[in-house]
This record gives structure tokens, sequence and C-alpha cells, in this order.
């Protein structure tokens, strides 16, 4: 008889062992997300701070960035398990965390390399995975965030390995300039010049974690190994490499590559042996007479070869960019059928082109949408730091208005009240300050909508969308975005399903003014009031409220009592109007304040039964004792006025009646009565 249990007996097992397995999952991840909140109930405080050997240190985390990182499912005990099961507060010492938990196999390479060893012996420099990674905002390579990213790398290992570094000074074998020596070398040049991520960079070569002498037999760059390094790029290296080079066998034998840094210096790696200059003077030949003209079209095929050399692109051959030319037609450039593609080496920035406004519009085949050479020229490409560019801070409203002012191709696109935009912007605060003023650091079109990920507002990706907004002004007013994220406006703050406002709903988009300005002091009230609206109401019946009506600006505003940026509810100790700073919040403006003048209720209103009854009674009391007396008075004045009116009547009847003549004969009664 078989061991195995039957299948009819293990059904009921199952039913039940797979609810529970889910069961278990949810509770452990529940667990896990509680455990998190109660660690970040601390650690969110950016002005938090612990101690490490006795020196204090920064220990706060940014729950947002944090949430978005490749260790969001994590639970803080998983990294840090000396604190697992321990009561809050922990130990402000904590035991450093060990990668090699999870990622054991990466722990294994890095501790035989160079960095790994010199961490043995207890060097302080030597880097542990947190100076590469990060500690809590961690990232895949892939992810363009993260520190060791392609485009990141060179600035990650250039924190060591920059020239005048500790680490560099330190070497017993010195290498000048490794850093430097990239970035001008064909691989630095296409990895941080045109955003090739394709492009090798140090991990390409020297690997993420076994990082190893030339001189260690398992090196990757080993003189018998930097062949096999270098075709995992190059793989077609000997069908496409010159044969003979300088009058010698490139290939000495058959299949056996000679070490690649004999000819191309480790971190100067340029093309040696091909003269870019050639290809040029071949396109220029025809391409430098004025008169040339396309044949389909009649447009001007001159090239300005002054402008091009003074250009970006001085060193890049024509080649380069018109890739479809042939050099075996006597017209090189005839079986060119495309437009010059500069995402071929803008990677990056193509991609961000395409999935913009002006990509999507350019996709679709519309005439109106912009394209690289309509900002940036064709072969006058200059860089946004020289003053005679096009893309330079100053020119970039002129640039941007050539289809956005009022009446060209993308202003007619407008719907609602997005019209004279570029009018609003020169008279706006930002406009004066860069345009009259010449201040290069301040707002401008790009800094606000990007350079190339230009989106709608109501797209959730756009850089002015309501929930990027605060982190977009915060690049520049970085210690208000701090103040904001605080408030209770901030999403950080307040769960609320109704819209909060951000930056622009009181400081406007394109026509920001001084916040000093009397103009923005008498509006802010309304634009508070699109929210507040009966407490609005209430301000405007009091005599801050009366007297602002009047155009009066010294009087109290609603930012004066309750902050402008860092705006909190009454119960909050922090808050401007709390019970402990009510008072030095009323003696801005009256020096004499008490705690009594504080007590005074300023949206105090006689409609709210609810919350102010005495006041609304009392209101209501007075207000019908007076309507009372009116009416009875009314009444009175109403009933008397009939009586009045005849006795004005007969009083001018009698008056209208003669008097009698005396006569001679006396009264017999009256001479009776005078009689003694």
């Amino acid at each position: 008889m078989s061991n195995q249990t039957p299948y009819r007996t293990r059904r009921p097992l199952l039913r039940f062992s797979l609810p529970v397995a889910v069961l278990l999952f949810c509770c452990s991840a529940l667990l896990a997300a509680q455990e998190n909140a109660e660690c970040l109930a601390c650690h969110n405080d950016k002005s938090l701070t612990g101690s490490k050997k006795g020196k204090p240190i920064h220990v706060f985390v940014d729950e947002q960035k944090f949430g978005g990182s490749s260790h969001a499912k994590l639970a803080c005990i998983d990294c840090h398990t000396d604190v697992a099961g321990k009561e809050l507060p922990h130990n402000e010492e904590l035991a450093p965390v060990d990668c090699g938990t999870c990622h054991a196999e990466e722990q294994a390479l890095h501790a035989k390399s160079l960095h790994g060893k010199a961490i043995a012996r207890g060097d302080v420099l030597a880097p542990h995975c947190k100076e590469c990674h990060g500690t809590h905002e961690i990232y895949s390579a892939k992810d363009s965030r993260s520190s060791v990213s392609p485009l990141k790398v060179p600035y990650t290992c250039g924190k060591c390995h920059q020239e005048g570094s500790p680490v560099q000074k330190q070497r017993t074998i010195h290498q000048d300039n490794i850093i430097e020596n990239f970035s001008e070398s064909i691989h630095g040049e296409g990895l941080l010049r045109k955003g090739l991520v394709v492009a090798p960079n140090c991990a390409t070569c020297h690997t993420a974690h076994s990082i190893l002498p030339h001189t260690d037999p398992a090196s990757s760059i080993a003189r018998k190994n930097i062949a096999k390094t270098c075709t995992k790029c190059h793989a077609e290296i000997e069908l496409v490499h010159r044969k003979v080079i300088k009058g010698e066998l490139w290939e000495k034998q058959a299949h056996s590559l000679p070490a690649c840094i004999d000819c191309h210096q480790p971190h100067k790696i340029r093309k040696v042996f091909y003269d870019q200059g050639m290809a040029d003077r071949d396109c220029l030949r025809c391409h430098e007479n004025k008169d040339i003209k396309a044949k389909n079209d009649g447009r001007s095929l001159f090239v300005n070869v002054d402008d091009l050399n003074h250009s970006r692109h001085a060193k890049t051959a024509c080649s380069q960019c018109h890739s479809e030319v042939n050099a075996s037609r006597v017209r090189a450039c005839e079986t060119i059928q495309h437009k010059v593609d500069c995402a071929s080496c803008h990677a990056e920035v193509g991609q961000q082109y395409q999935k913009s406004t002006h990509g999507m519009l350019l996709a679709k085949g519309d005439a109106n949408a912009p394209n690289c050479k309509e900002c940036h020229g064709t072969h006058r490409v200059l860089g946004k730091a020289d003053q005679t560019s096009s893309t330079f801070a100053t020119n970039v409203p002129a640039l941007c208005a050539r289809c956005h002012r009022e009446g060209k191709k993308a202003a007619v696109r407008y719907t609602g009240d997005q019209h004279e935009i570029i009018e609003h912007y020169t008279e706006s605060i930002h406009g004066k300050g860069l345009m009259k003023s010449g201040l290069t650091v301040t707002a401008m079109c790009t800094n606000c909508h990007t350079a190339h990920s230009v989106l709608p507002r109501s797209d959730e990706a756009s850089s002015v969308n309501p929930k990027n907004l605060p982190q977009t002004c915060g690049k520049c007013h970085n210690g208000i975005e701090q103040q904001f994220e605080k408030s209770i406006h901030s999403k950080l703050v307040n769960n609320t399903d109704k819209p909060l406002p951000v930056c622009n709903d009181c400081h406007s988009a394109h026509t920001i003014r001084r916040a000093d300005e009397n103009v923005f002091k008498l509006d802010i009230m309304t634009k508070c009031g699109r929210c507040h609206e009966e407490i609005s109401k209430t301000y405007f019946d009091t005599y801050h409220g009366k007297v602002s009506q009047l155009g009066y600006t010294k009087t109290a505003k609603c930012y004066d009592c309750h902050g402008a940026h860092d705006i909190l509810p009454v119960t909050d100790p922090r808050s401007h109007l709390s019970h402990e700073n009510v008072v030095g919040t009323c003696q801005k403006c009256h020096s004499g304040a008490n705690r009594k003048f504080a007590g005074y209720l300023t949206h105090a209103t006689h409609h709210d039964p609810k919350k102010y009854p005495i006041l609304f009674w009392v209101f209501w009391g007075m207000t019908g004792l007076l309507i009372g007396t009116f009416t009875v008075g009314g009444i009175h004045t109403l009933l008397w006025l009939p009586r009045a009116l005849k006795m004005k009547r007969d009083k001018k009847n009698k008056s209208r009646v003669p008097e009698e003549e005396p006569s001679g004969e006396e009264d017999p009664e009256e001479s009776h009565e005078d009689k003694p």
C-alpha cells in the first residue's frame, strides 16, 4: 500500500491550508505596515536627530520617498533587526544594517573586492553599500532617480575617485584625473553629454561589486580579461576594426584580440585613428554655397561654417546627425529620407519629449507642433549658459512666446482663462525679475513647466499638476515648501477628499505679485473665501473686514492671524492661534494685548445658534424688541393720524369765523352778578 495520502483525504487539507496561508500573509503585511507607521511617527520629523559614536546625526526618513523606493514593501525591522520586538523609543546607537541578509551574492562579491577588503582592515574611507545605493531612498539601477543609474554612476564613483579626494590622496599607485579624463573620453561624452544610457560607465568595465585591481587575474580589467570586457559592447570589433594600423597587423593571431588598452588608454578613449573633418569637408563642398536649395520645396540648404564651428556640435561629424548618408554616392546626402533624430544621442531627453504635449502633437502630424530645431536651432546649437542662445534664461520667455503669445499657433488652443500668458508673465514678479532686472535665477517658463516634459496641468505627471506644484515651486522657495508640507493645506497632513489649495490658488500661475503689494493684500481675503466661504462672511462683518473693504491694508488679514504657508488648526500647539501663541499673534498689531484681549471672538456670528447661542438669541431678541417698538409706534401713529387730520381741519375752520362786535346793552345776568 502506498504511503502517500489519498487524493480525497488531501483535498480538505488544501481547502483549509490555502485560506490560512492567505490570512497569514495579509496579517504579516498589516503588521509590517503597522510597525513602519510606528517608526515613521518619529522618523518622519525633519528635525529629529540621533547620535553615532557620540556625534549627532540626522535620522529623518522621508516617508514619501521611502514609499517609492525598491524597499517600500519591507518593514523597518527587516533591515534594523536589533529593533525587532523592542519597546519604543529604542536605543540611539543601532547596529549597522547587514545588506547581505537579502543580497548574499552581492555581499560575497563585495567582501572579496577592493572595497570589501578596505572595510575589513578598518579603512574609514572604504565605501559600504549605503555610500553607493543610499539608505532609505534606494531605487533600481534602471530608475533615473537611482544613484547607480547609468547616467549617475560616474558622479557616485567620483565622490571618492575624483582628483583631490581623500581616497585619491592615499592611493599608492596614483592615476591622475580618472573622472576628469573619463568625462572627456568618447564613453564619457556619450554618457554625460549626450545622455546615451547604453554608453559604458564605471561599473560596465570594473563591475558593480567585484571591483579588483588590474593585477588580479580575476579582475574584469586584468590584461587577459580586458578584451572580453570590451567586447560585451564592441561585439563585432574583429569585423569592423581596421586590420592594419600604423603599418602593423592589428590582430597578430586569428581570433586572438590584443589588449585594448595597448591602443586605447583606459580613461581617455577616443577615436584616435579617424579624422571626422574629412567627412564634414565632403559635405561642405556643396553646403558652403549660399545659393544651394532643396529641389522639392526650394528651402535653403546653406550651412554657415562659422555657426557650426561655434556650436555645441562643433566636434560632431555631419554624418552622425545625418546618419543616412552614403559615401559611395556622388551626392552622399541623396539617400537621406528622414529628418535628423536628435534622440539618437540625447536618448533620455528624447523619451521625455515623446511623452510631452509637444511630442504627442508631433507624433500626430500636427503642423504646429514644435520640434527640437525650433527651440535649439539647427547648426548653431548653443548651450543654455551662452547669452546668445535662445535657451538662455532671459531669452526663454521670448522663445516660448513665438507660439504661446496671444494669437499665435499655440494660444489659439487655449480655453477658459488661459489667455495673455506671456503678457501676464512679463508683468509678474518673476517676469520683472528676469526681463527687467536680469535675475537669471528667477523663475521662467522651463523652471515651472520643464524644458522637455511639458504636460497639461490635468496630467498627474505634469510638473504643474496640483499634487506636484508645491515641489515645483519648492525648487526655488525651499523654506516655504517645508512650511507648507507641515500645514493643514498639505496632502501629507490633511487626508480629506476635498481639493486642497496649492501655490497657484493664492498666487495665481502667471500673474504672481509681490505679497507686500496692496493689491495682493486686499485680494487675499477673497481667495481664502473661495474655500472658507462662511468664515469669510463673518470676517467681513468684523471691524477688520469692514476696514479692509474700504481699502485700508494695515488692518489684520487672514494670513496675519492664521499664517501664510504654515496654517495649522487652533488645537495644534504650533499654530499662530493656539492658546500659547494667540497673545503674541495679537501683539504684532496691538502691542498692549493681553490674554483677555486675545479672547475676542474674531469670527463670532449671530447666524450660528449652535456655535454662538448667546449671540444668536441676544441679536434676535434685540432685533425683535426694535421691530416691536417700531411696530407699536407705527400703529399708534396710524391710529392717531385721522384724529390729527380732523383737529387740523377744525382749527382751520375756526380761524375763518368772524368775531362779533360789542353792543351797548348789558347782559341782565352779568349785571345781576356784578351787583353786591
